[in-house]
């Protein structure tokens, strides 16, 4: 295990601590055996001088000496059979003893019957205590040692449960350098740091994968657009050098920068990690700005739209328009695209067939030519839909009456 693991840090920890509290748990044992033979021999001392005496100064125990013990709740025992029936029990304990040259003074403990063993030389005597047993606090010492000791177990138990995940995660991250973004181990609603660190790197690698996939689409599919252009000044280049051919090969050129340029803006969008630059434009410039970019006449876009204000990228925001008014006429059954405005909504409207398929179909690139299908919009929908979300727009479409009606609408 590493060292300087965090993992290894805590188990060493949690070692440490179960050695310190089973030296604190002996320590306090022992403390309290002490202090229990301290409190019998303190109790019990009295009594034994007091048998010692009797037996031999005043030549024996007598009656008079039992019946004395007995009112002070004490039964003592001389005959040898009654003595081993209790010191030779299997379930008699030694709670206490104590050797001097010639004496031993042990306290027994029989169930609930406490009794002092004294044997002077050959000479044995034992004594019942028929008082409330001394009360041993061994068993509160053990209780609360046990509950710290099962603390500490759970406790190392649950903070291991808690950091599992970083393991986990950091096999994950480790990873990211392959672009695995797999982070599924990191699905969770709890709402610790632990779990909370999962869920944000699950976040940036949904992130990277669709920046990832966006970038894959975006290299894929650049060279589809450029085909057309590049094919046309090919064969511009194989006719006859005339002023008009030099005119179309310019435009061919014009069309190709143009490209490269939307190319770059919507890399750029695909990339970003943080919001685009927005500041007001007037609609106007913005339609001015994607007429200009299509070369369109004049009367090839009607509508009497109120030349509003609106917090966009300039720059992205006329390329979304330029591809809305682009698709809008070259499907249009008249090659024309009526422009309104409703409160800060941008409408779109042609007329032409009804889009075979639900919109957000269309937001994959190229996804009418791959399916064959008469509807192709290329990049169009797709570069329309990633700017307008940029710009806190969503693209809502509606057919009626043979109109095709794209609606760029202001979230709110």
């Amino acid at each position: 295990m590493n060292r300087q693991s965090i993992f290894f840090t805590i188990t060493v920890s949690f070692i440490i601590s179960i050695i310190l509290v089973i030296i604190s748990f002996a320590i306090l044992m022992l403390g309290n055996q002490k202090r229990v033979e301290r409190h019998l021999f303190e109790k019990y001392s009295p009594i034994a001088k007091m048998v010692f005496r009797q037996h031999y100064k005043f030549g024996g125990i007598n009656k008079k000496f039992k019946e004395n013990f007995i009112a002070l709740n004490y039964n003592i025992f001389s005959n040898k059979g009654k003595i081993s029936a209790i010191t030779y029990n299997p379930k008699t304990k030694v709670i206490a003893q104590r050797k001097f040259k010639n004496t031993i003074i042990r306290v027994l403990q029989v169930k609930d019957r406490q009794f002092l063993y004294i044997k002077r030389n050959k000479k044995t005597f034992l004594i019942e205590d028929k008082n409330d047993m001394t009360k041993d606090s061994k068993i509160y010492i053990i209780l609360v040692f046990a509950i710290i000791f099962i603390t500490l177990i759970l406790s190392f138990i649950v903070t291991l449960r808690k950091l599992m995940p970083l393991k986990i995660l950091k096999e994950k991250v480790n990873n990211l350098g392959d672009e695995n973004f797999d982070f599924e181990c990191c699905d969770t609603d709890k709402k610790d740091e632990v779990s909370m660190l999962g869920l944000e790197f699950k976040k940036t690698a949904k992130k990277l994968k669709d920046i990832k996939e966006a970038r894959n689409v975006f290299i894929r599919n650049i060279m589809h657009e450029l085909k057309t252009p590049i094919t046309k000044g090919k064969f511009l280049t194989e006719l006859e050098k005339t002023e008009e051919n030099d005119e179309k090969l310019k435009e061919v050129f014009n069309r190709l920068e143009l490209l490269i340029n939307e190319f770059a803006s919507i890399e750029e969008l695909i990339s970003s990690t943080k919001n685009i630059e927005k500041k007001l434009y007037f609609l106007d410039d913005l339609i001015d700005n994607a007429k200009d970019s299509l070369m369109l006449e004049d009367d090839a876009i009607t509508g009497n739209f109120v030349n509003k204000k609106l917090e966009v990228n300039f720059k992205l925001f006329s390329i979304a328009v330029k591809n809305l008014i682009d698709n809008a006429i070259k499907y249009s059954n008249e090659k024309k695209v009526n422009i309104k405005t409703e409160d800060e909504d941008i409408i779109f409207e042609n007329s032409g067939e009804k889009l075979k398929y639900d919109l957000e179909k269309y937001y994959e690139p190229f996804f009418a030519n791959e399916d064959k299908t008469q509807n192709s919009f290329g990049l169009g929908l797709y570069i329309v839909s990633n700017i307008l979300k940029a710009n806190n727009y969503s693209l809502i479409y509606e057919y009626k009456d043979g109109i095709n009606i794209f609606k760029c609408k202001k979230d709110k």
